[in-house]
């Protein structure tokens, strides 16, 4: 039985991720969606919180019976070695993000020489969306609905919510 770790912070999680996601899940036998927790970025939600989003989009997306969804903190090598992980997916969007993926993939292979690390590319509707911009949009009030699960257009919602207007 092949195992593999799609990790990320998915804050939020995108349907590019969901997409990502789905493909991993077609082609191993078990998938963890490993949420980090992250000391480095400043992120939107808690751990716990993206945890849940990222359970729930894959509930109501349906047909991922294969995937589990996991907070973790520390390294993914340790992680991986723990569940017994092979495989490490990584999504790249464009040529920017694989320069950056390209570089953690040869620390992780020296980390973690057991795993491979492959590269899924998500589908072309999904390839423009980050969770870098879906925070920006959502910050400042835009419709991002087009680019997340329900669940997690309905945190960001709640979490941007408009201040009550104060009757003149």
């Amino acid at each position: 039985m092949t195992t593999a770790v799609y990790p990320g912070t998915f804050d939020p999680f995108t349907l590019g991720h969901l997409d990502v996601l789905r493909r991993a899940a077609r082609l191993f036998d078990r998938v963890i969606l490993a949420v980090a927790e992250s000391e480095k970025k400043k992120t939107l939600f808690t751990l716990d919180e993206r945890v849940a989003m990222a359970r729930q989009a894959c509930r109501e997306c349906g047909g991922l019976d294969n995937v589990e969804v996991e907070g973790f903190c520390g390294l993914l090598c340790d992680f991986a070695r723990a569940r017994g992980v092979t495989v490490s997916v990584r999504g790249a969007r464009a040529v920017s993000d694989f320069e950056y993926e390209f570089q953690m993939a040869g620390m992780n292979r020296t980390l973690m020489p057991q795993v491979e690390t492959i590269f899924l590319m998500p589908a072309l509707e999904c390839q423009f969306v980050s969770g870098s911009f879906v925070r920006e949009i959502a910050c400042l009030g835009g419709d991002v609905s087009p680019f997340v699960p329900p669940a997690v257009y309905d945190a960001l919602k709640r979490r941007f919510k408009a201040p009550a207007q104060e009757d003149k």
